[in-house]
């Protein structure tokens, strides 16, 4: 067949095809499973970056902050939650790493689970059950017996009251403050020496002052990292971290560890 019979066959053959639509063999089945396949993939993506790591996006599974919080209720702060969640053991605790020591402070040394974009207020507040909505804060019955405010309900001092956050980006910074009104449980945790206080007040009112736990913060948190206890006494400095004990007199140095030691003399 000549090359002029061939192209007038196929150009036949095109016209025969023009209009008409393209059907899969079995009817609509098969285009059904490939959507179908397709948004569950989509789905397990989805999932897969909500689960994975964040890598070295801070905090890791390598720091340990502390983070100031209060709960403030009408015209005073709410007592610290209690128990550190250690003893007994709550498997929360050991899934995120997050807990307190009735202090009034966070202690942020995260699992994988709370690194990250994933270190938000709502890990902690589940940890201790405390149910907080943009419009309801509800404590469990073994933290303020239950207590319980919500917008629309609870009034302070006759008062029509509303619920606000209030964080400050560091505890030695008052002025440095940012007032929220919703989405609570989101508020991230971005660094070390935060403060976050969550307040049940009219809505006339005016920020509260910062917690105690955040004026002592630096003592809160060299207490929970056993941390260092400087003594200077005549020219003689000695400091003791968890057991290791260094002593710098003028120019000499003598460190102790357990039962051994090392004595350093310049010159």
């Amino acid at each position: 067949m000549g090359k002029s019979s061939s192209a007038k066959k196929v150009a036949r053959l095109a016209q025969k095809g023009k209009g008409k639509k393209v059907r899969f063999q079995g009817g609509t089945v098969f285009p059904a499973v490939i959507v179908v396949v397709l948004l569950v993939g989509l789905g397990l993506v989805a999932y897969a970056r909500q689960s994975a790591p964040s890598g070295n996006e801070a905090p890791t599974t390598n720091d340990h902050w502390h983070v100031s919080y209060g709960f403030y209720g009408c015209d005073k702060y709410l007592p610290n939650l209690i128990g550190n969640k250690e003893e007994p053991v709550d498997p929360n605790y050991v899934k995120y790493g997050i807990h307190s020591h009735d202090d009034g402070v966070i202690h942020w040394h995260p699992q994988a689970l709370a690194t990250g974009s994933r270190a938000k207020l709502g890990v902690f507040l589940d940890i201790y059950g405390i149910k907080l909505s943009d419009s309801k804060l509800e404590f469990p019955a073994d933290q303020e017996n239950g207590k319980l405010y919500e917008e629309g309900k609870t009034k302070c001092y006759k008062k029509d009251s509303e619920l606000r956050a209030y964080v400050w980006n560091q505890y030695d910074k008052p002025n440095d403050r940012k007032l929220l009104i919703a989405d609570f449980r989101n508020i991230r945790i971005k660094r070390d020496g935060m403060v976050i206080v969550i307040a049940y007040v009219p809505k006339d009112a005016g920020p509260p002052a910062l917690p105690q736990s955040a004026v002592d913060l630096p003592q809160l948190g060299a207490a929970d990292a056993a941390g260092a206890t400087t003594t200077t006494v005549a020219g003689a400095t000695t400091t003791t971290v968890a057991g290791v004990t260094t002593t710098t007199v003028e120019t000499a140095t003598t460190t102790s560890v357990a039962v051994s030691s090392t004595t350093t003399t310049k010159g």
